[in-house]
């Protein structure tokens, strides 16, 4: 009967999240910062009165997501311009495919007149500035309750901590610090596993002879920070470009290769077992987290889906009832706290 309920609770839990991401979204990203930054906050309080710290915070925050913005467009700025300006040798080999695909009765005209026309077009223009303003909304949001979170970590920790009921006081006061410091980990083995998919990307794309070697390996950095679908566009981008740059399908075919060959030994191979052994956390609970959260809010959902299920566990661990959960879960290093 307890596992019944469990599940219809988590179903129902599951719903809420997708039907009001509107609303729980933003305050998990905000949570999110707030685990990430809170020790530079909590140092510049005990140097300088609460407010000011709370600028410089804000601050330092907005500037690391505005350079890793930067570094994305600057890398897709420098080749965006090569796109245009080989657009021709782009629509020849556009020509060549087509008529190889008409050769074998596939008829890529006719595609294109039923599926993109001009009100395929108008629709996407309309979807992609929904979804431009949408994602300004949500981040501005998201930073208002940043800030008003960082203001009332203290008086939220006093609180807690002047429950009656004490067994759970001491599972929101050791989940919440628990969770705090693998998010931090996390980010930290996140940072790495990026640096290392931007330096490989770039050094290959440099013997390879593939123009823009530096920005590969930018764009790889930044968009390694999202699952799946980042890896995915720093792989395909570079593909288009070899096949302009490259007079034979075979160079074309080892840069795919390769990159891909880079993208999955990093991503789907050391960092999952690199992350579950430091954060303690199973491999297969990090790609069930991604894709659970990606169909649930989309590519926010892929970017937070893991450190929600670090939250989790790390709660689950603290209480006798659900440890088991925590110890099934987890990696080989799960601790047995509380």
């Amino acid at each position: 009967m307890k596992i019944s309920i469990a599940i219809i609770a988590a179903v129902l839990v599951a719903a809420a999240a997708s039907l009001a991401s509107t609303v729980f979204a933003p305050v998990a990203l905000a949570l999110f910062i707030i685990a990430l930054v809170w020790p530079v906050q909590s140092w510049l309080q005990a140097r300088i009165s609460k407010l000011p710290a709370l600028a410089v915070t804000i601050v330092m925050t907005l500037a690391i997501g505005l350079a890793l913005t930067s570094m994305a467009a600057w890398g897709f700025g420098r080749v965006g311009g090569l796109f245009f300006t080989d657009a021709a040798r782009y629509q020849s080999v556009y020509d060549r495919i087509v008529s190889w695909l008409d050769g074998h009765g596939v008829s890529v005209a006719g595609l294109w007149a039923e599926h993109f026309n001009v009100r395929w077009l108008l629709r996407t223009t309309q979807y992609v500035t929904g979804r431009v303003n949408t994602t300004l909304t949500f981040w501005l949001i998201a930073l208002v309750y940043v800030t008003l979170g960082l203001l009332e970590v203290d008086d939220i920790r006093r609180n807690v901590e002047a429950l009656d009921n004490r067994e759970a006081a001491r599972v929101l006061l050791n989940g919440s610090a628990a969770t705090a410091e693998k998010l931090r980990r996390y980010m930290l083995v996140r940072t790495l596993m990026s640096a290392m998919t931007g330096v490989f990307v770039g050094a290959f794309a440099w013997l390879s002879g593939l123009q823009f070697a530096v920005e590969w390996g930018v764009i790889a950095f930044t968009l390694n920070y999202i699952p799946f679908i980042g890896p995915f566009i720093a792989t395909l981008f570079p593909t288009l470009l070899a096949m302009t740059q490259f007079d034979s399908w075979e160079s074309v075919v080892i840069v795919f290769v390769c990159l891909n060959v880079i993208q999955f030994v990093i991503g789907s191979y050391i960092e999952p077992r690199f992350s579950g052994s430091v954060l303690s956390i199973s491999p297969l609970v990090v790609l069930f987290a991604t894709l659970f959260w990606t169909f649930l809010w989309g590519l926010f959902g892929t970017f937070i889906g893991v450190p929600i299920a670090l939250a989790i566990l790390s709660f689950c661990s603290q209480h006798p009832s659900s440890r088991w959960l925590a110890d099934l879960l987890g990696g080989s290093g799960q601790s047995k706290t509380g």
